[in-house]
């Protein structure tokens, strides 16, 4: 009996060297909370912020060369504000590089709502890796 298995041939056993965006796309999980300025407002505001959210990540691979992999809304089991992990929603994605991971952030920022931004109601956070080299599909 051996101490240790040996890593498969296809697993790296190191962290990549140099640009880890010359790669490939950068693997990132954008999280999504909801604040309590959204809470504490009024139906007529809720409703504008609801409204506000989809054009703004709409077409995002147009838009930006951003692949969604996949999402996950935890509004049913997940109820107030959201002050860090766990968060209410997640784009998993694979993005270009890191100026677009920020202009992705950035629409929290720009987007209006009202007199105001979205970034008043919603956080959004950017995880950037690298995909396992495990479970896939």
């Amino acid at each position: 009996m051996t101490t240790a298995d040996p890593a498969p041939p296809s697993a790296p056993t190191h962290a990549p060297t140099g640009d880890p965006s010359a790669a490939g796309p950068l693997r990132t999980l954008f999280c999504i909370g909801v604040t309590q300025d959204f809470f504490a407002a009024d139906d007529a505001r809720r409703a504008a912020v609801a409204a506000a959210i989809p054009p703004a990540f709409d077409r995002l691979g147009e838009r930006f060369g951003v692949t969604v992999l996949g999402t996950l809304d935890d509004d049913q089991l997940m109820v107030g504000a959201t002050t860090a992990w766990p968060w209410t929603s997640y784009v998993l994605a694979d993005v270009p590089d890191l100026d677009t991971v920020a202009a992705v952030c950035g629409l929290v920022r720009d987007t209006p709502v009202g007199d105001g931004r979205l970034w008043r109601y919603l956080r959004i956070e950017a995880r950037v890796g690298r995909p396992l080299f495990f479970a896939t599909s």
